[in-house]
């Protein structure tokens, strides 16, 4: 019974040195994981939020035709609150279209402005280089709408580009560099699908400056 109480005493004894030793740091390490499934945990909610209430922001400005106020408040309160998520860049461009309509050329250039400066996407700047240079021409600012077109587009907006280019030019009296704008976009659209009521335009505009196709 001794001999028992010996070694039971003893074991008593190894674990509490082993606890001394490695107890605190395994709390410590149970603690930082929970700590971590907790931050895990919080963040994913927070971020599915963040997306709910951005959503329905952009709902907001989508559903804000004729009404640009709107469409300005709810697209300024995405920037302010989710400029990191892709409702930002979306919202500001169909805001900014909204706002171009009702002739509020300032909010609207202001909005196109930041998705060209802001929007991770290529294609998505260049829409709204587009339509940013489109209405600086509409303004009669046809050298800071050329400056916007400057750098190249993707591929699939060559052809925009060039057209309002041309526009611009033959604004400007320049028709040799109009007629060589216009005759790209043609270039560019060759064999595009649904694209002849568009070529059809071009082909007009080119045809008034005396450069057929």
């Amino acid at each position: 019974m001794a001999a028992f109480d010996l070694e039971e005493q003893e074991q008593l004894s190894q674990l509490k040195a082993w606890w001394e030793e490695y107890g605190k740091k395994l709390v410590a390490l149970g603690a930082l994981v929970l700590l971590a499934v907790i931050g895990r945990s919080v963040w994913h909610n927070h971020r599915d939020g963040q997306a709910s209430e951005a959503s329905a922001l952009y709902a907001s400005v989508l559903t804000a035709e004729g009404n640009p106020q709107q469409a300005r408040e709810a697209a300024g309160r995405i920037l302010q609150n989710y400029d990191s998520t892709a409702y930002a860049y979306l919202g500001a461009l169909a805001a900014g279209k909204i706002q171009a309509r009702a002739d509020d050329f300032q909010n609207a250039a202001s909005q196109l402005s930041w998705v060209v400066a802001n929007a991770p996407e290529t294609s998505v700047r260049d829409i709204a280089r587009l339509r940013l240079a489109a209405l600086q021409f509409d303004q009669g600012d046809g050298e800071a709408a050329l400056s916007t077109l400057a750098a190249p587009p993707v591929a699939e907006l060559a052809s925009g580009f060039d057209d309002l280019r041309g526009d611009i030019l033959a604004a400007t009296g320049k028709l040799d560099e109009a007629r060589d704008a216009y005759r790209k976009a043609l270039d560019g659209m060759a064999g595009a699908s649904g694209a002849v009521r568009m070529r059809e335009i071009i082909q007009v505009k080119l045809d008034a400056l005396g450069g057929t196709q």
